[in-house]
């Protein structure tokens, strides 16, 4: 009988762990089912995403405002076209500037929104037409060796 009990508290234990281990998983992944109010779609459009990812936050003052819900790509414009799910709880002004961020040094990256002064407030569907694409870090440690290097020819 002992041996039934001390069975029965592991297998309790075990699927606490279990369901515990796939909380987090889905906390960590985004994945977790938000809460399904009513929202709004944005299109924003960039030069460069970076490494931009379907699901990524939507950010306004450090709050997560929505989600990036689709990637392309117009071959027009050759641009990356982003669209942007808002919780239908925030609306923005036209002005509003849009920004792709990077979470830490080395973390996922994010669109930052920050909002304008216009009295006119960004309808379902509407563009973001200030924007402001990722900073490549390769780029930058590319551009600052290229400089470092004219700045020793010209010494010579």
């Amino acid at each position: 009988m002992k041996r039934a009990t001390l069975d029965l508290w592991v297998g309790f234990f075990v699927v606490a762990g279990i369901a515990a281990l796939l909380f987090l998983a889905l906390k960590v992944g985004s994945f977790s089912s938000e809460a399904s109010g009513k929202s709004y779609v944005l299109i924003a459009r960039f030069d460069n995403i970076g490494g931009l990812k379907v699901r990524g936050p939507v950010k306004s003052a450090g709050v997560v405002v929505g989600r990036v819900t689709d990637i392309g790509f117009d071959p027009q414009t050759y641009e990356a076209t982003v669209t942007l799910r808002i919780d239908e709880r925030y609306r923005f002004p036209r002005d509003t500037f849009a920004s792709i961020y990077t979470a830490g040094l080395l973390g996922d990256q994010y669109i930052g929104l920050e909002p304008g002064g216009d009295e006119q407030k960004l309808a379902a569907g509407d563009a973001i037409f200030k924007t402001q694409s990722a900073v490549v870090l390769e780029k930058l440690v590319s551009q600052f060796l290229f400089s470092k290097a004219a700045e020793g020819s010209e010494t010579k």
